[in-house]
């Protein structure tokens, strides 16, 4: 356990005349400021000013951990914390599910901490079940928590999270996201890197999507690349022979079932049917591309990252069926969903990645206490 700091057009009727080229553009779905960042447009420029201002203060912010004028803190368990550089989506509930599977298969009681972004849990940290409210605890913790069984506890302030989790008897936590929240010390970081879009622009937030330098990435434990299809086989700009050697994983659709539970099929199943798919993550088009790649005729309904699935959303003018990532459906308890699937993703490592990064953490944090193992 060595790491106490971190030095180290709005639509709404919903016809195929209407959005002839990419249904569901509404609510801003695909961001605009993602052709900034990722598209090439210069325009970025005009947001460089709040683009500087952003590096100083994490420049700052990390000097204040680093040389602990601002402290940081965990319970008394091993804490594993998955996270990335940049703005949005490239994996990290996926590999938190995968690494939370996998210490259990290896005697541990892990819990995990969340965020619960775009929820409104209050001042103090709650535990999240799979019946929870979306509103509160946010859509993540409800997959998180229906996937592995553990307890998981979510508030903005992580380091209070994990107290809470603590005490619920865990032996080991993975913070879901949380690479910058500092507050939280940790024992074995996880940085994950989409391998598709790198870093984009380089620039931080808001004219780029960093969070933080790509420098970073020479601090952490374990660096996995997040592969799409046969390309991305290193982390986009390292280029050094003194670079560690990113670890591959894919994140895979095996199986697709209704969400009132009522049937369950293999996802090739669904080859050549026509769907409505929608999707609020952080890159819808990653959902859309893989289920076309089993043969499904996608009519795309990109929304916000994390947005709320309204009765609007689900309602289309034919008789097709809808499709949805776990994320969304856990938000669509309370909507008619007899015509919506929804598609579980898989972490699948290249090769021998997966037992690589398991028994380099495992070195760190050790074995799983006798009594959790009993």
């Amino acid at each position: 356990m060595r790491r106490s700091t971190a030095c180290s057009l709005p639509i709404r009727s919903r016809t195929a005349a209407d959005t002839p080229a990419v249904e569901g553009m509404s609510r801003t779905a695909v961001p605009r400021i993602h052709r900034v960042w990722y598209g090439g447009s210069r325009w970025w420029w005009l947001l460089a000013p709040l683009s500087w201002i952003f590096a100083a203060v994490v420049t700052i912010r990390r000097g204040l951990y680093r040389w602990r004028i601002l402290a940081s803190g965990k319970p008394d368990v091993p804490v594993i914390v998955v996270g990335n550089l940049t703005a949005g989506g490239t994996g990290k509930t996926p590999v938190t599910i995968w690494l939370a599977e996998r210490l259990q298969q290896e005697g541990f009681k892990p819990g995990i901490v969340t965020r619960g972004y775009r929820g409104a849990v209050g001042p103090k940290p709650v535990a999240a079940t799979a019946d929870s409210d979306p509103a509160i605890v946010g859509d993540e913790a409800i997959v998180l928590a229906r996937r592995t069984g553990c307890v998981v506890c979510v508030h903005p302030d992580r380091r209070a999270a994990a107290e809470l989790a603590a005490a619920q008897g865990v032996d080991t936590l993975v913070s879901d996201d949380g690479l910058q929240h500092y507050a939280l010390a940790r024992d074995f970081e996880i940085a994950i890197v989409d391998g598709a879009r790198g870093f984009g622009n380089l620039r931080y937030l808001p004219a780029g999507p960093m969070r933080e330098p790509v420098s970073r990435l020479a601090e952490v434990d374990a660096v996995l690349l997040h592969r799409h299809g046969e390309g991305g086989d290193d982390v986009p700009g390292r280029r050094r022979s003194s670079d560690r050697k990113a670890l591959r994983f894919s994140l895979e659709l095996r199986s697709v079932s209704r969400i009132d539970g009522a049937e369950q099929k293999p996802i090739g199943d669904l080859a050549g049917k026509r769907m409505h798919a929608i999707a609020a993550i952080g890159n819808p088009e990653r959902f859309f591309v893989a289920l076309e790649s089993y043969g499904i005729d996608v009519i795309r309904h990109p929304l916000p990252d994390h947005a709320e699935i309204t009765h609007a959303d689900l309602d289309y003018d034919d008789e097709l069926d809808v499709i949805m990532t776990e994320k969304d459906a856990a938000k669509c308890r309370w909507l008619d969903t007899s015509n919506c699937w929804v598609v579980p993703v898989e972490v699948v490592f290249d090769d021998q990645d997966g037992e690589r990064l398991l028994e380099s953490l495992l070195l760190e944090i050790g074995d799983a206490p006798v009594s959790a193992q009993a």
